[in-house]
């Protein structure tokens, strides 16, 4: 495989990773807006926001079936259009019934779509032989902070779903799938193993540390995004305006740490950088659950999303790592635990917070972040390492 179609193939990739972070951030950051459009009760609501997960994990489960086939780039080719016509599906309906179907195909949909990215991204890592993985997933964070810019700008400007949604589709859902005849995945030449193969090659046992990092640290990641605002104004006492800003904050350190991360795992290793993150998340959690006034609480949120931000994407990547035969359906497994923390994280914070405080909320998922430390050796198998230095020797760089 040429150097050039590596690099062709890692910028579309990155570019299908954009744009997935700005089509679920567009959705999620717009739930009030859909609860008023279609009259769903507080009551119903939480149903409907724990089927999207539920039916996301059912997608991946599904995928891990269908790349024993098909290559993974074309379950990713056509399942993002499906996801982007699904969030449109959502800002047009009317009736409930149709807010309900266009929410379960977003979430078999987005299912398929990020266990067949996280797949192409395991391979095209394993192609160019050093860490890139990070820097898919600051993809990823850069989208969400565009989504999420994106529908402020809707409810600033009191703009329906329709018209907030139907601009970011015509822009994205061609570009995706233009950019998605660029796509390519390392040793690409054969399918992996039929599906009892692979199945057979991929032990839970081993596997089983790494889906509870990817649990803990989307706990994590949950109790942010769902919390974050009401901890700062309800416990810290902020101001409406002002309990806002946790999450954009999170965002973008999320990004920047994910942009800089890859130089971190080639220089350190896998091992060390998850484990630094993983200190870095658990001291965030301790500055909120302690914090005295807003901008210390905001403090610890922008610790959280630095540490945080290296655990996923190295997760992934040790998965592939660790099942190189078998990396797709290992992955595709992997991925079912990303729906797990999210479905327990958010009720488990605020029943905690009802029961006890939100102060002490706060440090469950320090705990179990902080239980990442006792897999980190998972991340640090010498299939980790792509020869000395934990670089592959003599490989080029493709950029």
């Amino acid at each position: 495989m040429t150097d050039a179609r590596l690099r062709h193939g890692r910028a579309s990739l990155a570019l299908s990773f954009f744009v997935q972070g700005a089509t679920f951030a567009l959705l999620v950051t717009r739930i009030p807006a859909i609860q008023d459009r279609y009259g769903i009760s507080d009551g119903l609501l939480p149903v409907f926001l724990a089927a999207v997960p539920i039916l996301a994990g059912a997608g991946s489960v599904l995928t891990e079936k269908v790349v024993a086939r098909v290559r993974p780039r074309v379950v990713l080719r056509w399942t993002q259009p499906v996801v982007l016509l699904a969030l449109l599906g959502v800002g047009a309906g009317s009736e409930l019934w149709q807010a309900a179907l266009a929410l379960g195909v977003f979430g078999l949909a987005v299912g398929a779509l990020d266990a067949s990215m996280n797949m192409m991204g395991v391979s095209l890592q394993r192609a160019y032989g050093r860490s890139i993985m990070l820097g898919f997933h600051a993809a990823y964070s850069l989208g969400g902070i565009a989504g999420a810019s994106m529908a402020w700008a809707g409810a600033h400007w009191d703009l329906s779903l329709l018209v907030s949604y139907l601009p970011a589709v015509v822009v994205l859902l061609p570009a995706a799938f233009i950019g998605s005849r660029w796509y390519v995945e390392g040793g690409e030449e054969t399918p992996e193993k039929g599906a009892a193969g692979a199945a057979g090659a991929v032990s839970f046992r081993l596997l089983l540390p790494l889906c509870l990092v990817m649990a803990f640290a989307y706990i994590g990641d949950s109790t942010v995004s769902n919390w974050s605002a009401k901890y700062l104004q309800d416990v810290l006492g902020s101001s409406e305006q002002l309990s806002t800003v946790p999450y954009n904050v999170y965002m973008v350190t999320t990004l920047l740490g994910r942009a800089v991360g890859d130089l971190g795992v080639r220089r350190f290793g896998a091992v060390a950088v998850v484990r630094g993150g993983t200190v870095l998340a658990a001291g965030g959690f301790g500055v909120v659950a302690l914090a005295g006034g807003a901008w210390t609480g905001m403090l610890g949120f922008t610790l959280l999303g630095l540490g945080l931000c290296v655990i996923v994407p190295q997760t992934f990547a040790a998965a592939g790592r660790m099942f190189p035969g078998a990396s797709d359906t290992a992955i595709a497994r992997l991925n079912i635990f990303n729906y797990v923390g999210f479905l327990v994280g958010s009720p488990l914070v605020g029943a905690l917070g009802d029961a006890w405080s939100y102060r002490g909320a706060m440090l469950v998922p320090m705990v179990l972040v902080l239980a990442t430390l006792l897999y980190a050796k998972s991340f640090g198998a010498e299939p980790a390492r792509y020869g000395g230095g934990h670089e592959r020797p003599r490989t080029a760089d493709v950029g």
